[in-house]
Protein backbone atom coordinates (compact mmCIF):
# COMPACT_ATOMS: atom_id res chain seq x y z
CA UNK A 1 0.00 0.00 0.00
CA UNK A 2 1.37 3.43 -0.88
CA UNK A 3 1.85 6.08 1.79
CA UNK A 4 -0.64 8.29 -0.07
CA UNK A 5 -3.39 5.74 0.53
CA UNK A 6 -2.69 5.81 4.28
CA UNK A 7 -2.60 9.60 4.51
CA UNK A 8 -5.79 11.19 5.97
CA UNK A 9 -7.96 13.20 3.60
CA UNK A 10 -6.86 16.81 3.31
CA UNK A 11 -3.33 16.12 4.56
CA UNK A 12 -0.33 16.92 2.42
CA UNK A 13 3.24 15.68 2.64
CA UNK A 14 4.36 18.73 4.64
CA UNK A 15 1.19 18.80 6.75
CA UNK A 16 0.81 15.14 7.74
CA UNK A 17 -1.61 14.37 10.57
CA UNK A 18 -0.59 11.96 13.31
CA UNK A 19 -3.33 9.98 15.09
CA UNK A 20 -3.72 8.60 18.59
CA UNK A 21 -6.36 5.88 18.34
CA UNK A 22 -9.35 5.42 20.64
CA UNK A 23 -7.80 2.47 22.52
CA UNK A 24 -4.65 4.43 23.46
CA UNK A 25 -4.13 6.02 26.88
CA UNK A 26 -1.25 8.47 27.31
CA UNK A 27 0.01 9.92 30.61
CA UNK A 28 2.65 12.61 30.27
CA UNK A 29 3.64 15.25 27.74
CA UNK A 30 2.99 15.20 24.01
CA UNK A 31 4.93 17.61 21.82
CA UNK A 32 5.67 17.63 18.14
CA UNK A 33 5.78 19.36 14.80
CA UNK A 34 2.83 17.83 12.97
CA UNK A 35 -0.94 18.06 13.17
CA UNK A 36 -2.48 15.61 15.63
CA UNK A 37 -5.86 13.87 15.88
CA UNK A 38 -6.58 12.32 19.28
CA UNK A 39 -9.38 9.78 19.73
CA UNK A 40 -8.02 8.20 22.92
CA UNK A 41 -7.34 9.39 26.47
CA UNK A 42 -4.57 11.82 27.39
CA UNK A 43 -3.51 13.12 30.82
CA UNK A 44 -0.79 15.77 30.85
CA UNK A 45 0.44 18.54 28.54
CA UNK A 46 -0.05 18.71 24.77
CA UNK A 47 2.24 21.19 23.02
CA UNK A 48 2.02 21.57 19.23
CA UNK A 49 3.01 25.24 18.92
CA UNK A 50 2.64 25.71 15.16
CA UNK A 51 0.22 22.86 14.43
CA UNK A 52 -3.44 21.88 14.65
CA UNK A 53 -4.85 19.62 17.36
CA UNK A 54 -8.15 17.87 16.70
CA UNK A 55 -9.84 16.31 19.73
CA UNK A 56 -11.93 13.49 18.26
CA UNK A 57 -15.47 12.61 19.34
CA UNK A 58 -14.29 9.67 21.49
CA UNK A 59 -11.36 11.56 23.06
CA UNK A 60 -11.15 12.35 26.76
CA UNK A 61 -8.37 14.80 27.59
CA UNK A 62 -7.32 16.00 31.02
CA UNK A 63 -4.61 18.26 29.72
CA UNK A 64 -3.42 21.78 29.12
CA UNK A 65 -3.12 22.40 25.39
CA UNK A 66 -0.88 24.79 23.45
CA UNK A 67 -1.28 24.79 19.65
CA UNK A 68 -1.83 27.00 16.62
CA UNK A 69 -5.40 25.75 16.24
CA UNK A 70 -7.61 23.49 18.39
CA UNK A 71 -10.84 21.82 17.25
CA UNK A 72 -12.83 19.96 19.94
CA UNK A 73 -15.36 17.24 19.11
CA UNK A 74 -14.78 15.28 22.35
CA UNK A 75 -14.12 16.19 26.01
CA UNK A 76 -11.34 18.42 27.37
CA UNK A 77 -10.66 19.33 31.01
CA UNK A 78 -7.83 21.85 31.05
CA UNK A 79 -6.74 25.20 29.70
CA UNK A 80 -6.43 25.78 25.95
CA UNK A 81 -4.10 28.31 24.31
CA UNK A 82 -4.31 28.59 20.53
CA UNK A 83 -2.41 31.25 18.58
CA UNK A 84 -4.95 31.24 15.73
CA UNK A 85 -8.34 29.79 16.74
CA UNK A 86 -10.31 27.44 18.96
CA UNK A 87 -13.47 25.68 17.80
CA UNK A 88 -15.81 23.74 20.08
CA UNK A 89 -18.14 21.63 17.96
CA UNK A 90 -21.78 20.82 18.85
CA UNK A 91 -21.01 17.64 20.81
CA UNK A 92 -17.73 18.98 22.23
CA UNK A 93 -17.14 19.79 25.89
CA UNK A 94 -14.50 22.06 27.38
CA UNK A 95 -14.03 22.78 31.07
CA UNK A 96 -11.16 25.28 31.33
CA UNK A 97 -9.91 28.68 30.30
CA UNK A 98 -9.39 29.61 26.65
CA UNK A 99 -6.84 32.06 25.22
CA UNK A 100 -6.96 32.63 21.47
CA UNK A 101 -7.30 35.21 18.71
CA UNK A 102 -10.54 33.70 17.35
CA UNK A 103 -13.21 31.50 18.93
CA UNK A 104 -16.18 29.52 17.63
CA UNK A 105 -18.60 27.65 19.88
CA UNK A 106 -21.38 25.79 18.07
CA UNK A 107 -24.93 25.41 19.40
CA UNK A 108 -25.10 22.36 21.64
CA UNK A 109 -21.46 22.56 22.76
CA UNK A 110 -20.61 22.65 26.48
CA UNK A 111 -18.16 25.24 27.79
CA UNK A 112 -17.31 26.27 31.33
CA UNK A 113 -14.47 28.71 31.91
CA UNK A 114 -13.21 32.07 30.75
CA UNK A 115 -12.26 33.33 27.30
CA UNK A 116 -9.44 35.76 26.62
CA UNK A 117 -9.20 37.11 23.08
CA UNK A 118 -5.48 37.61 22.43
CA UNK A 119 -5.19 39.92 19.42
CA UNK A 120 -1.41 40.34 19.73
CA UNK A 121 -0.63 37.00 18.07
CA UNK A 122 -3.10 37.72 15.26
CA UNK A 123 -1.42 41.07 14.52
CA UNK A 124 1.97 39.36 14.27
CA UNK A 125 0.75 36.95 11.60
CA UNK A 126 -1.71 39.13 9.65
CA UNK A 127 -1.06 42.70 8.56
CA UNK A 128 -4.05 42.84 6.20
CA UNK A 129 -6.55 45.69 6.10
CA UNK A 130 -9.24 43.11 6.86
CA UNK A 131 -7.62 41.86 10.09
CA UNK A 132 -9.28 44.43 12.33
CA UNK A 133 -12.91 43.90 11.25
CA UNK A 134 -12.45 40.11 11.30
CA UNK A 135 -11.09 40.11 14.86
CA UNK A 136 -13.77 42.57 15.99
CA UNK A 137 -16.44 40.25 14.58
CA UNK A 138 -14.84 37.25 16.29
CA UNK A 139 -14.81 39.14 19.60
CA UNK A 140 -18.47 40.10 19.20
CA UNK A 141 -19.44 36.53 18.32
CA UNK A 142 -17.58 35.24 21.37
CA UNK A 143 -19.35 37.64 23.72
CA UNK A 144 -22.74 36.70 22.25
CA UNK A 145 -21.97 33.01 22.69
CA UNK A 146 -20.96 33.27 26.33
Amino acid sequence: MSTDAMRPLGATADRATARLGSSLHVKGEISGNEDLLIDGTVEGLIQLDERKLTVGATAKLTADIIAREVVVYGTVKGNLRARDRIEIKKDGSVNGDLTTARIMIEDGAYFKGSIEIDKSSEKETTHSAFAKPASATAGTAASKTI
